[in-house]
C-alpha cells in the first residue's frame, strides 16, 4: 500500500475517533461556559432592573412635591427618603421572611429573618433577588405618602413605613408570590396571575393610601361650606411631570426586569408596559378635556401612570393590542376615579394615588385575566377577582385600624397651626425654597 493511501485511511479511519474524543469535553465545556455567561447575565440584568426601580423613588418624591404646595416639599422628601431607608431595613429584618420563607399553611413565610437561614445555603442569588424585592417594598410603602401629604404627623409616618414595610405587603405578597423564591402562597396555587405587581404592590400601597387619607381627613381649605372641593394647586408641574418621565423609564425595570433572567421575552414586556402609558395618558388628557372644559396636566400625568400600573399584572401574558386597550381604560378610569374620590366620598388626595394606584391596580390586575393571550377564561377571571379582593379584605381594615390606633396614641394628624404654617418649618426647620416670599 502507498504511503498517500495509509495517510488517506488514517484520515477515516483514526482521525474521526482522535476527534469524537476531543469534541466531548469540549461540547460539556461549552455548556457549562455557556450556563455560566447566562448566569451572569441574569444577575446583571436584575441588579440593573432593580436600580431603575430604586430610581422610581426618586420619581415619586418629585410627583408628590410637584403635586403640592411649597412648604411641605421638604417633608414630602423626608417622607419617600425614610420610606426606603426604614423599608429596607425592616424589610430585611422580618418582610423577607415573611413574604419568602418556608410555609406549610401558604398564609405567610417562617424563616429566612435577617436572610439568616437563607444566607446559610451560600447561593449569592439571594442577594440579587432581595434587593429586587427589597425596591418593590418600598415602592408599595411610598404610594401612601401622595395621600397622606401635607397633614401628617412625621413621626406618625414614620410607624407606618415600618408596619407596611414589614407585615403588610410582605404578607400579601407571600400569598401572591411566595414560590419565587422558598414559599407557596395560597393565591398563587390557585393561579392568581399577577406578574409584577400591579395589585401586589400598587393596590396593596393604594388601598394603605386609601384608609390613611380616610382617617386624617381632608386639608383644611380643600372643601367649602357648600361642600364643595376646591383646587389645593400644586406649586411645580414641572417636578411632577419630570417625575412622571422618571417612573415611567423606571417601570421597564420593574416590569421587564420581573422576569429576573436576561432572556427575550424582556422585549415584548417593554413593549406592552410603553404602549399601556402612552395609551392612559392619551386617555386621560381626553377625558378631562371632555369633563372639565381644558387637557388638565395632571391628569394627562396621572394617565401615564394609570397606564402603567394598569399593564403591570398582565405586561408578560397580554398583546401588544391589548395592552393598548388596558392602557385606554386605566387613562379614563383614573380621572373618573379622582374626581368621585374627591367630590362623591369628599376624600382629599392630593396626588391622586388611590385612583392610579389602587384603583387601577385593580382593573390592571383583572384586565390580566380578561386579555391573557391564552384565551378568555372564566375560571381564570374569577381567580383575579378573588385575589382583588383578598387585597383589598387584608389591606384597607388592618390599616385603618393601625392608622386609628395612632391617631389615638401618638396622633396621625399634624396640628391646624402646623398645618397652615407648613410641615417643612414645623417638622423639619427647614424651607425648601428659603429666597421665596412665604406663599399665602
Amino acid at each position: 500500500m502507498k504511503p498517500k493511501h495509509i495517510f488517506i485511511l488514517f484520515l477515516f479511519t483514526a482521525l474521526p475517533s482522535i476527534l469524537s474524543a476531543q469534541d466531548s469535553p469540549t461540547a460539556e465545556a461549552n455548556a457549562k461556559a455557556i450556563e455560566a455567561v447566562q448566569k451572569n447575565a441574569d444577575f446583571l440584568w436584575t441588579l440593573i432592573a432593580a436600580c431603575m426601580v430604586f430610581f422610581m423613588q426618586a420619581g415619586f418624591a418629585l410627583v408628590e412635591t410637584g403635586l403640592t404646595r411649597a412648604k411641605n416639599a421638604v417633608n414630602i422628601i423626608m417622607k419617600n427618603l425614610m420610606d426606603f431607608s426604614i423599608g429596607s431595613l425592616v424589610f430585611w429584618l422580618i418582610g423577607f421572611g415573611l413574604m419568602f420563607g418556608t410555609t406549610t399553611t401558604g398564609w405567610f413565610g417562617t424563616d429566612g429573618f435577617a436572610l439568616s437561614d437563607f444566607a446559610k445555603e451560600g447561593d449569592p442569588w439571594l442577594y440579587v433577588f432581595w434587593i429586587f424585592q427589597a425596591v418593590f417594598a418600598a415602592t408599595a410603602a411610598t404610594i401612601v405618602s401622595g395621600a397622606a401629604a401635607e397633614r401628617t404627623k412625621f413621626v406618625s409616618y414614620l410607624v407606618y413605613s415600618v408596619i407596611i414595610s414589614a407585615l403588610i405587603y410582605p404578607i400579601f405578597g407571600s400569598w401572591a408570590w411566595g414560590s419565587l423564591y422558598h414559599g407557596n402562597g395560597w393565591l398563587e396555587g390557585l393561579g392568581f396571575i399577577d406578574f409584577a405587581g400591579s395589585t401586589v404592590v400598587h393596590s396593596v400601597g393604594g388601598w394603605a393610601a386609601l384608609s390613611i387619607a380616610i382617617v386624617l381627613g381632608p386639608r383644611i381649605g380643600k372643601y367649602g361650606p357648600n361642600g364643595k372641593p376646591r383646587a389645593i394647586l400644586g406649586h411645580n408641574i414641572t417636578l411632577a411631570a419630570l417625575g412622571v418621565f422618571i417612573l415611567w423609564f423606571g417601570w421597564f425595570g420593574f416590569n421587564a426586569g420581573s422576569t429576573t433572567a436576561a432572556g427575550t421575552d424582556i422585549a415584548l414586556i417593554a413593549v406592552t408596559t410603553n404602549l399601556s402609558a402612552a395609551a392612559g395618558a392619551i386617555a386621560a388628557m381626553f377625558t378631562a378635556w371632555i369633563l372639565i372644559g381644558k387637557p388638565d396636566g395632571s391628569m394627562a400625568l396621572n394617565g401615564a401612570l394609570a397606564g402603567l400600573v394598569g399593564i403591570t399584572a398582565g405586561c408578560a401574558n397580554v398583546s401588544p393590542l391589548s395592552a393598548i386597550i388596558i392602557g385606554l381604560i386605566a387613562g379614563i378610569l383614573v380621572v373618573l376615579s379622582v374626581l368621585f374620590i374627591e367630590r362623591t366620598l369628599k376624600v382629599d388626595d392630593p396626588v391622586g394615588a388611590i385612583s392610579v394606584h389602587g384603583v387601577c391596580g385593580a382593573w390592571g390586575t383583572l384586565a390580566a385575566g380578561l386579555f391573557n393571550v391564552g384565551g378568555f377564561s372564566l375560571s381564570v377571571v374569577s381567580v383575579q377577582l378573588l385575589g382583588i379582593a383578598a387585597a383589598f379584605i387584608w389591606v384597607f381594615p388592618t390599616t385603618f385600624v393601625i392608622f386609628k390606633l395612632i391617631d389615638k396614641t401618638i396622633g396621625l394628624r399634624a396640628s391646624q397651626e402646623d398645618e397652615l404654617t407648613g410641615l417643612d418649618i414645623t417638622e423639619h426647620g427647614m424651607e425648601a425654597y428659603p429666597e421665596w416670599e412665604p406663599m399665602k
